[in-house]
């Protein structure tokens, strides 16, 4: 059996680095990390206790052509200590969002997209919601 420890990382197929640093750096603000000096150009953040990997590939087929928010499609989902402080943001930037404040996971999600439409959700348990 495998004994796991944790998510170490997600990597994500980007096509403009420099759209991407800008939305995961300075919209997000995440802080991004020093990466190893590959034969291929991308960046890395911290995320948490967990790493986000961007790898600059133009024809990946990881890549979403729909530029829709699709909860159902494949992403990646951060924690976040508070739901309408993360929505205010958000919002604040112009960033497009499908709010599931009472979604049948339990958890309240936001979701949005990075510049190359890779899906990203942010919750919170439902139970924080409450007092609100």
């Amino acid at each position: 059996m495998i004994e796991v420890e944790s998510i170490h990382h997600v990597s994500l197929s980007v096509t403009n680095l420099e759209k991407a640093k800008h939305f995961y750096g300075v919209m997000l603000g995440f802080q991004e990390l020093e990466r190893p000096d590959f034969d291929f150009p991308g960046a890395w953040y911290q995320v948490g206790n967990q790493q986000l990997h961007l790898i600059v590939q133009e024809g990946a087929s990881t890549l979403r052509s729909d530029y829709t928010i699709n909860t159902k499609d494949g992403h990646f989902a951060i924690r976040v200590k508070d739901y309408e402080k993360t929505l205010k943001h958000l919002k604040s930037l112009g960033v497009e969002i499908t709010e599931k404040p009472n979604s049948a996971s339990g958890f309240a999600q936001l979701f949005c997209m990075d510049p190359d439409s890779n899906l990203i959700e942010f919750n919170v348990d439902q139970e924080s919601l409450k007092n609100r």
